[in-house]
């Protein structure tokens, strides 16, 4: 009969601080210091071999300069290639000699991390954030995935989906440093904490981060459709959805439009209750800010709407949103 060697607690331990040590190890020379020319500072972390750094929104916006300390202590100046209020992100761009690859040891070359993949972690995974919480440079936190899929409310009011949940503990200064897994691979931006509780911190999914990034670099900013509403979340009475035969239990009362917006051209009127466009439905606010995206620009949606309690349909081109800040 075979008897499998018992492991001790030592074992563990000694196993769970060698993948620490080994991730710190490989993502740990691409996590940059981000420095605000006025004041205030933040993390990155660099992830292409050209010098480009991805971070928080919050971290850069209406920085007059910006400037990034590698972990060796080198200052650069970098770049704001885009940033996006609505994710929180920022793309930089820092100007150096290159190192071949990923850790790259190279004299004056740049080493940048390998992203992963947000879609696969499992709640309970091991979870590494690096960065640098008031300004002491590369600190190192541990903990495990508590959540998956959360949303979280950005400054611009928007909300931002595919959000992790950890209890490695942030603190300020760690925003924009990457959460990591014990493979090295990025699976998540670090955004934001929640005071005073203890354990509930949040990063932005790397599937979202890097879609974003790829519009930031390609458009310096994300591009949104827009129709010229201001709305209100509302719930709608039993009685008036099922005379209306709709199953639905709230929508979005149009409080305001804007002259000459594409709402204003297709006739919708102040006080339409909008429950769906397209075949999207619209429960709130949040469910309108995710269909308005890039895809809907100059592109006729039907607008589903009750007025004076009868069901509407009315068409409109949405346009491009002007940039925000």
């Amino acid at each position: 009969m075979n008897i499998e060697p018992r492991v001790n607690d030592d074992e563990l331990l000694d196993a769970y601080s060698e993948a620490v040590i080994n991730a710190v190890d490989t993502v740990g020379p691409a996590v940059v210091n981000v420095h605000r020319g006025d004041a205030g500072a933040g993390s990155g972390v660099i992830f292409t071999p050209d010098g480009l750094v991805l971070t928080n929104h919050h971290v850069v916006h209406g920085a007059p300069r910006v400037e990034v300390i590698l972990p060796d202590g080198r200052p650069m100046r970098a770049d704001v290639i885009g940033h996006d209020a609505a994710t929180d992100l920022a793309v930089l761009r820092v100007d150096a000699a290159l190192g071949p690859g990923a850790a790259s040891s190279k004299p004056g070359g740049l080493a940048w991390a390998r992203f992963g993949d947000s879609r696969r972690l499992r709640v309970g995974q091991v979870a590494i954030a690096i960065g640098n919480p008031y300004g002491f440079q590369h600190s190192v936190t541990s903990g495990v995935i508590s959540a998956l899929g959360r949303s979280l409310r950005s400054q611009s009011g928007r909300l931002i989906d595919d959000i992790i949940q950890t209890d490695a503990s942030l603190n300020p200064g760690n925003s924009g440093g990457p959460l990591v897994t014990t493979r090295g691979e990025v699976v998540g931006i670090n955004t934001a904490m929640i005071r005073p509780a203890q354990g509930l911190c949040f990063a932005i999914g790397i599937n979202t981060a890097r879609f974003v990034a790829s519009r930031l670099i390609r458009d310096g900013r994300i591009r949104r459709a827009y129709i010229g509403i201001a709305g209100q979340n509302v719930d709608v009475p039993r009685a008036l959805a099922r005379t209306n035969q709709l199953a639905i239990s709230s929508a979005v009362r149009v409080a305001s439009i804007e002259r000459d917006s594409p709402a204003a051209r297709a006739g919708l009127e102040q006080g339409d209750i909008v429950y769906a466009m397209g075949e999207a439905p619209v429960a709130g606010i949040d469910d309108l800010h995710r269909i308005l995206n890039e895809e809907r620009i100059n592109t006729a949606v039907e607008v589903l709407l009750l007025r004076k309690g009868h069901r509407r349909t009315v068409s409109l081109v949405p346009v491009e949103s002007s940039p925000t800040t």
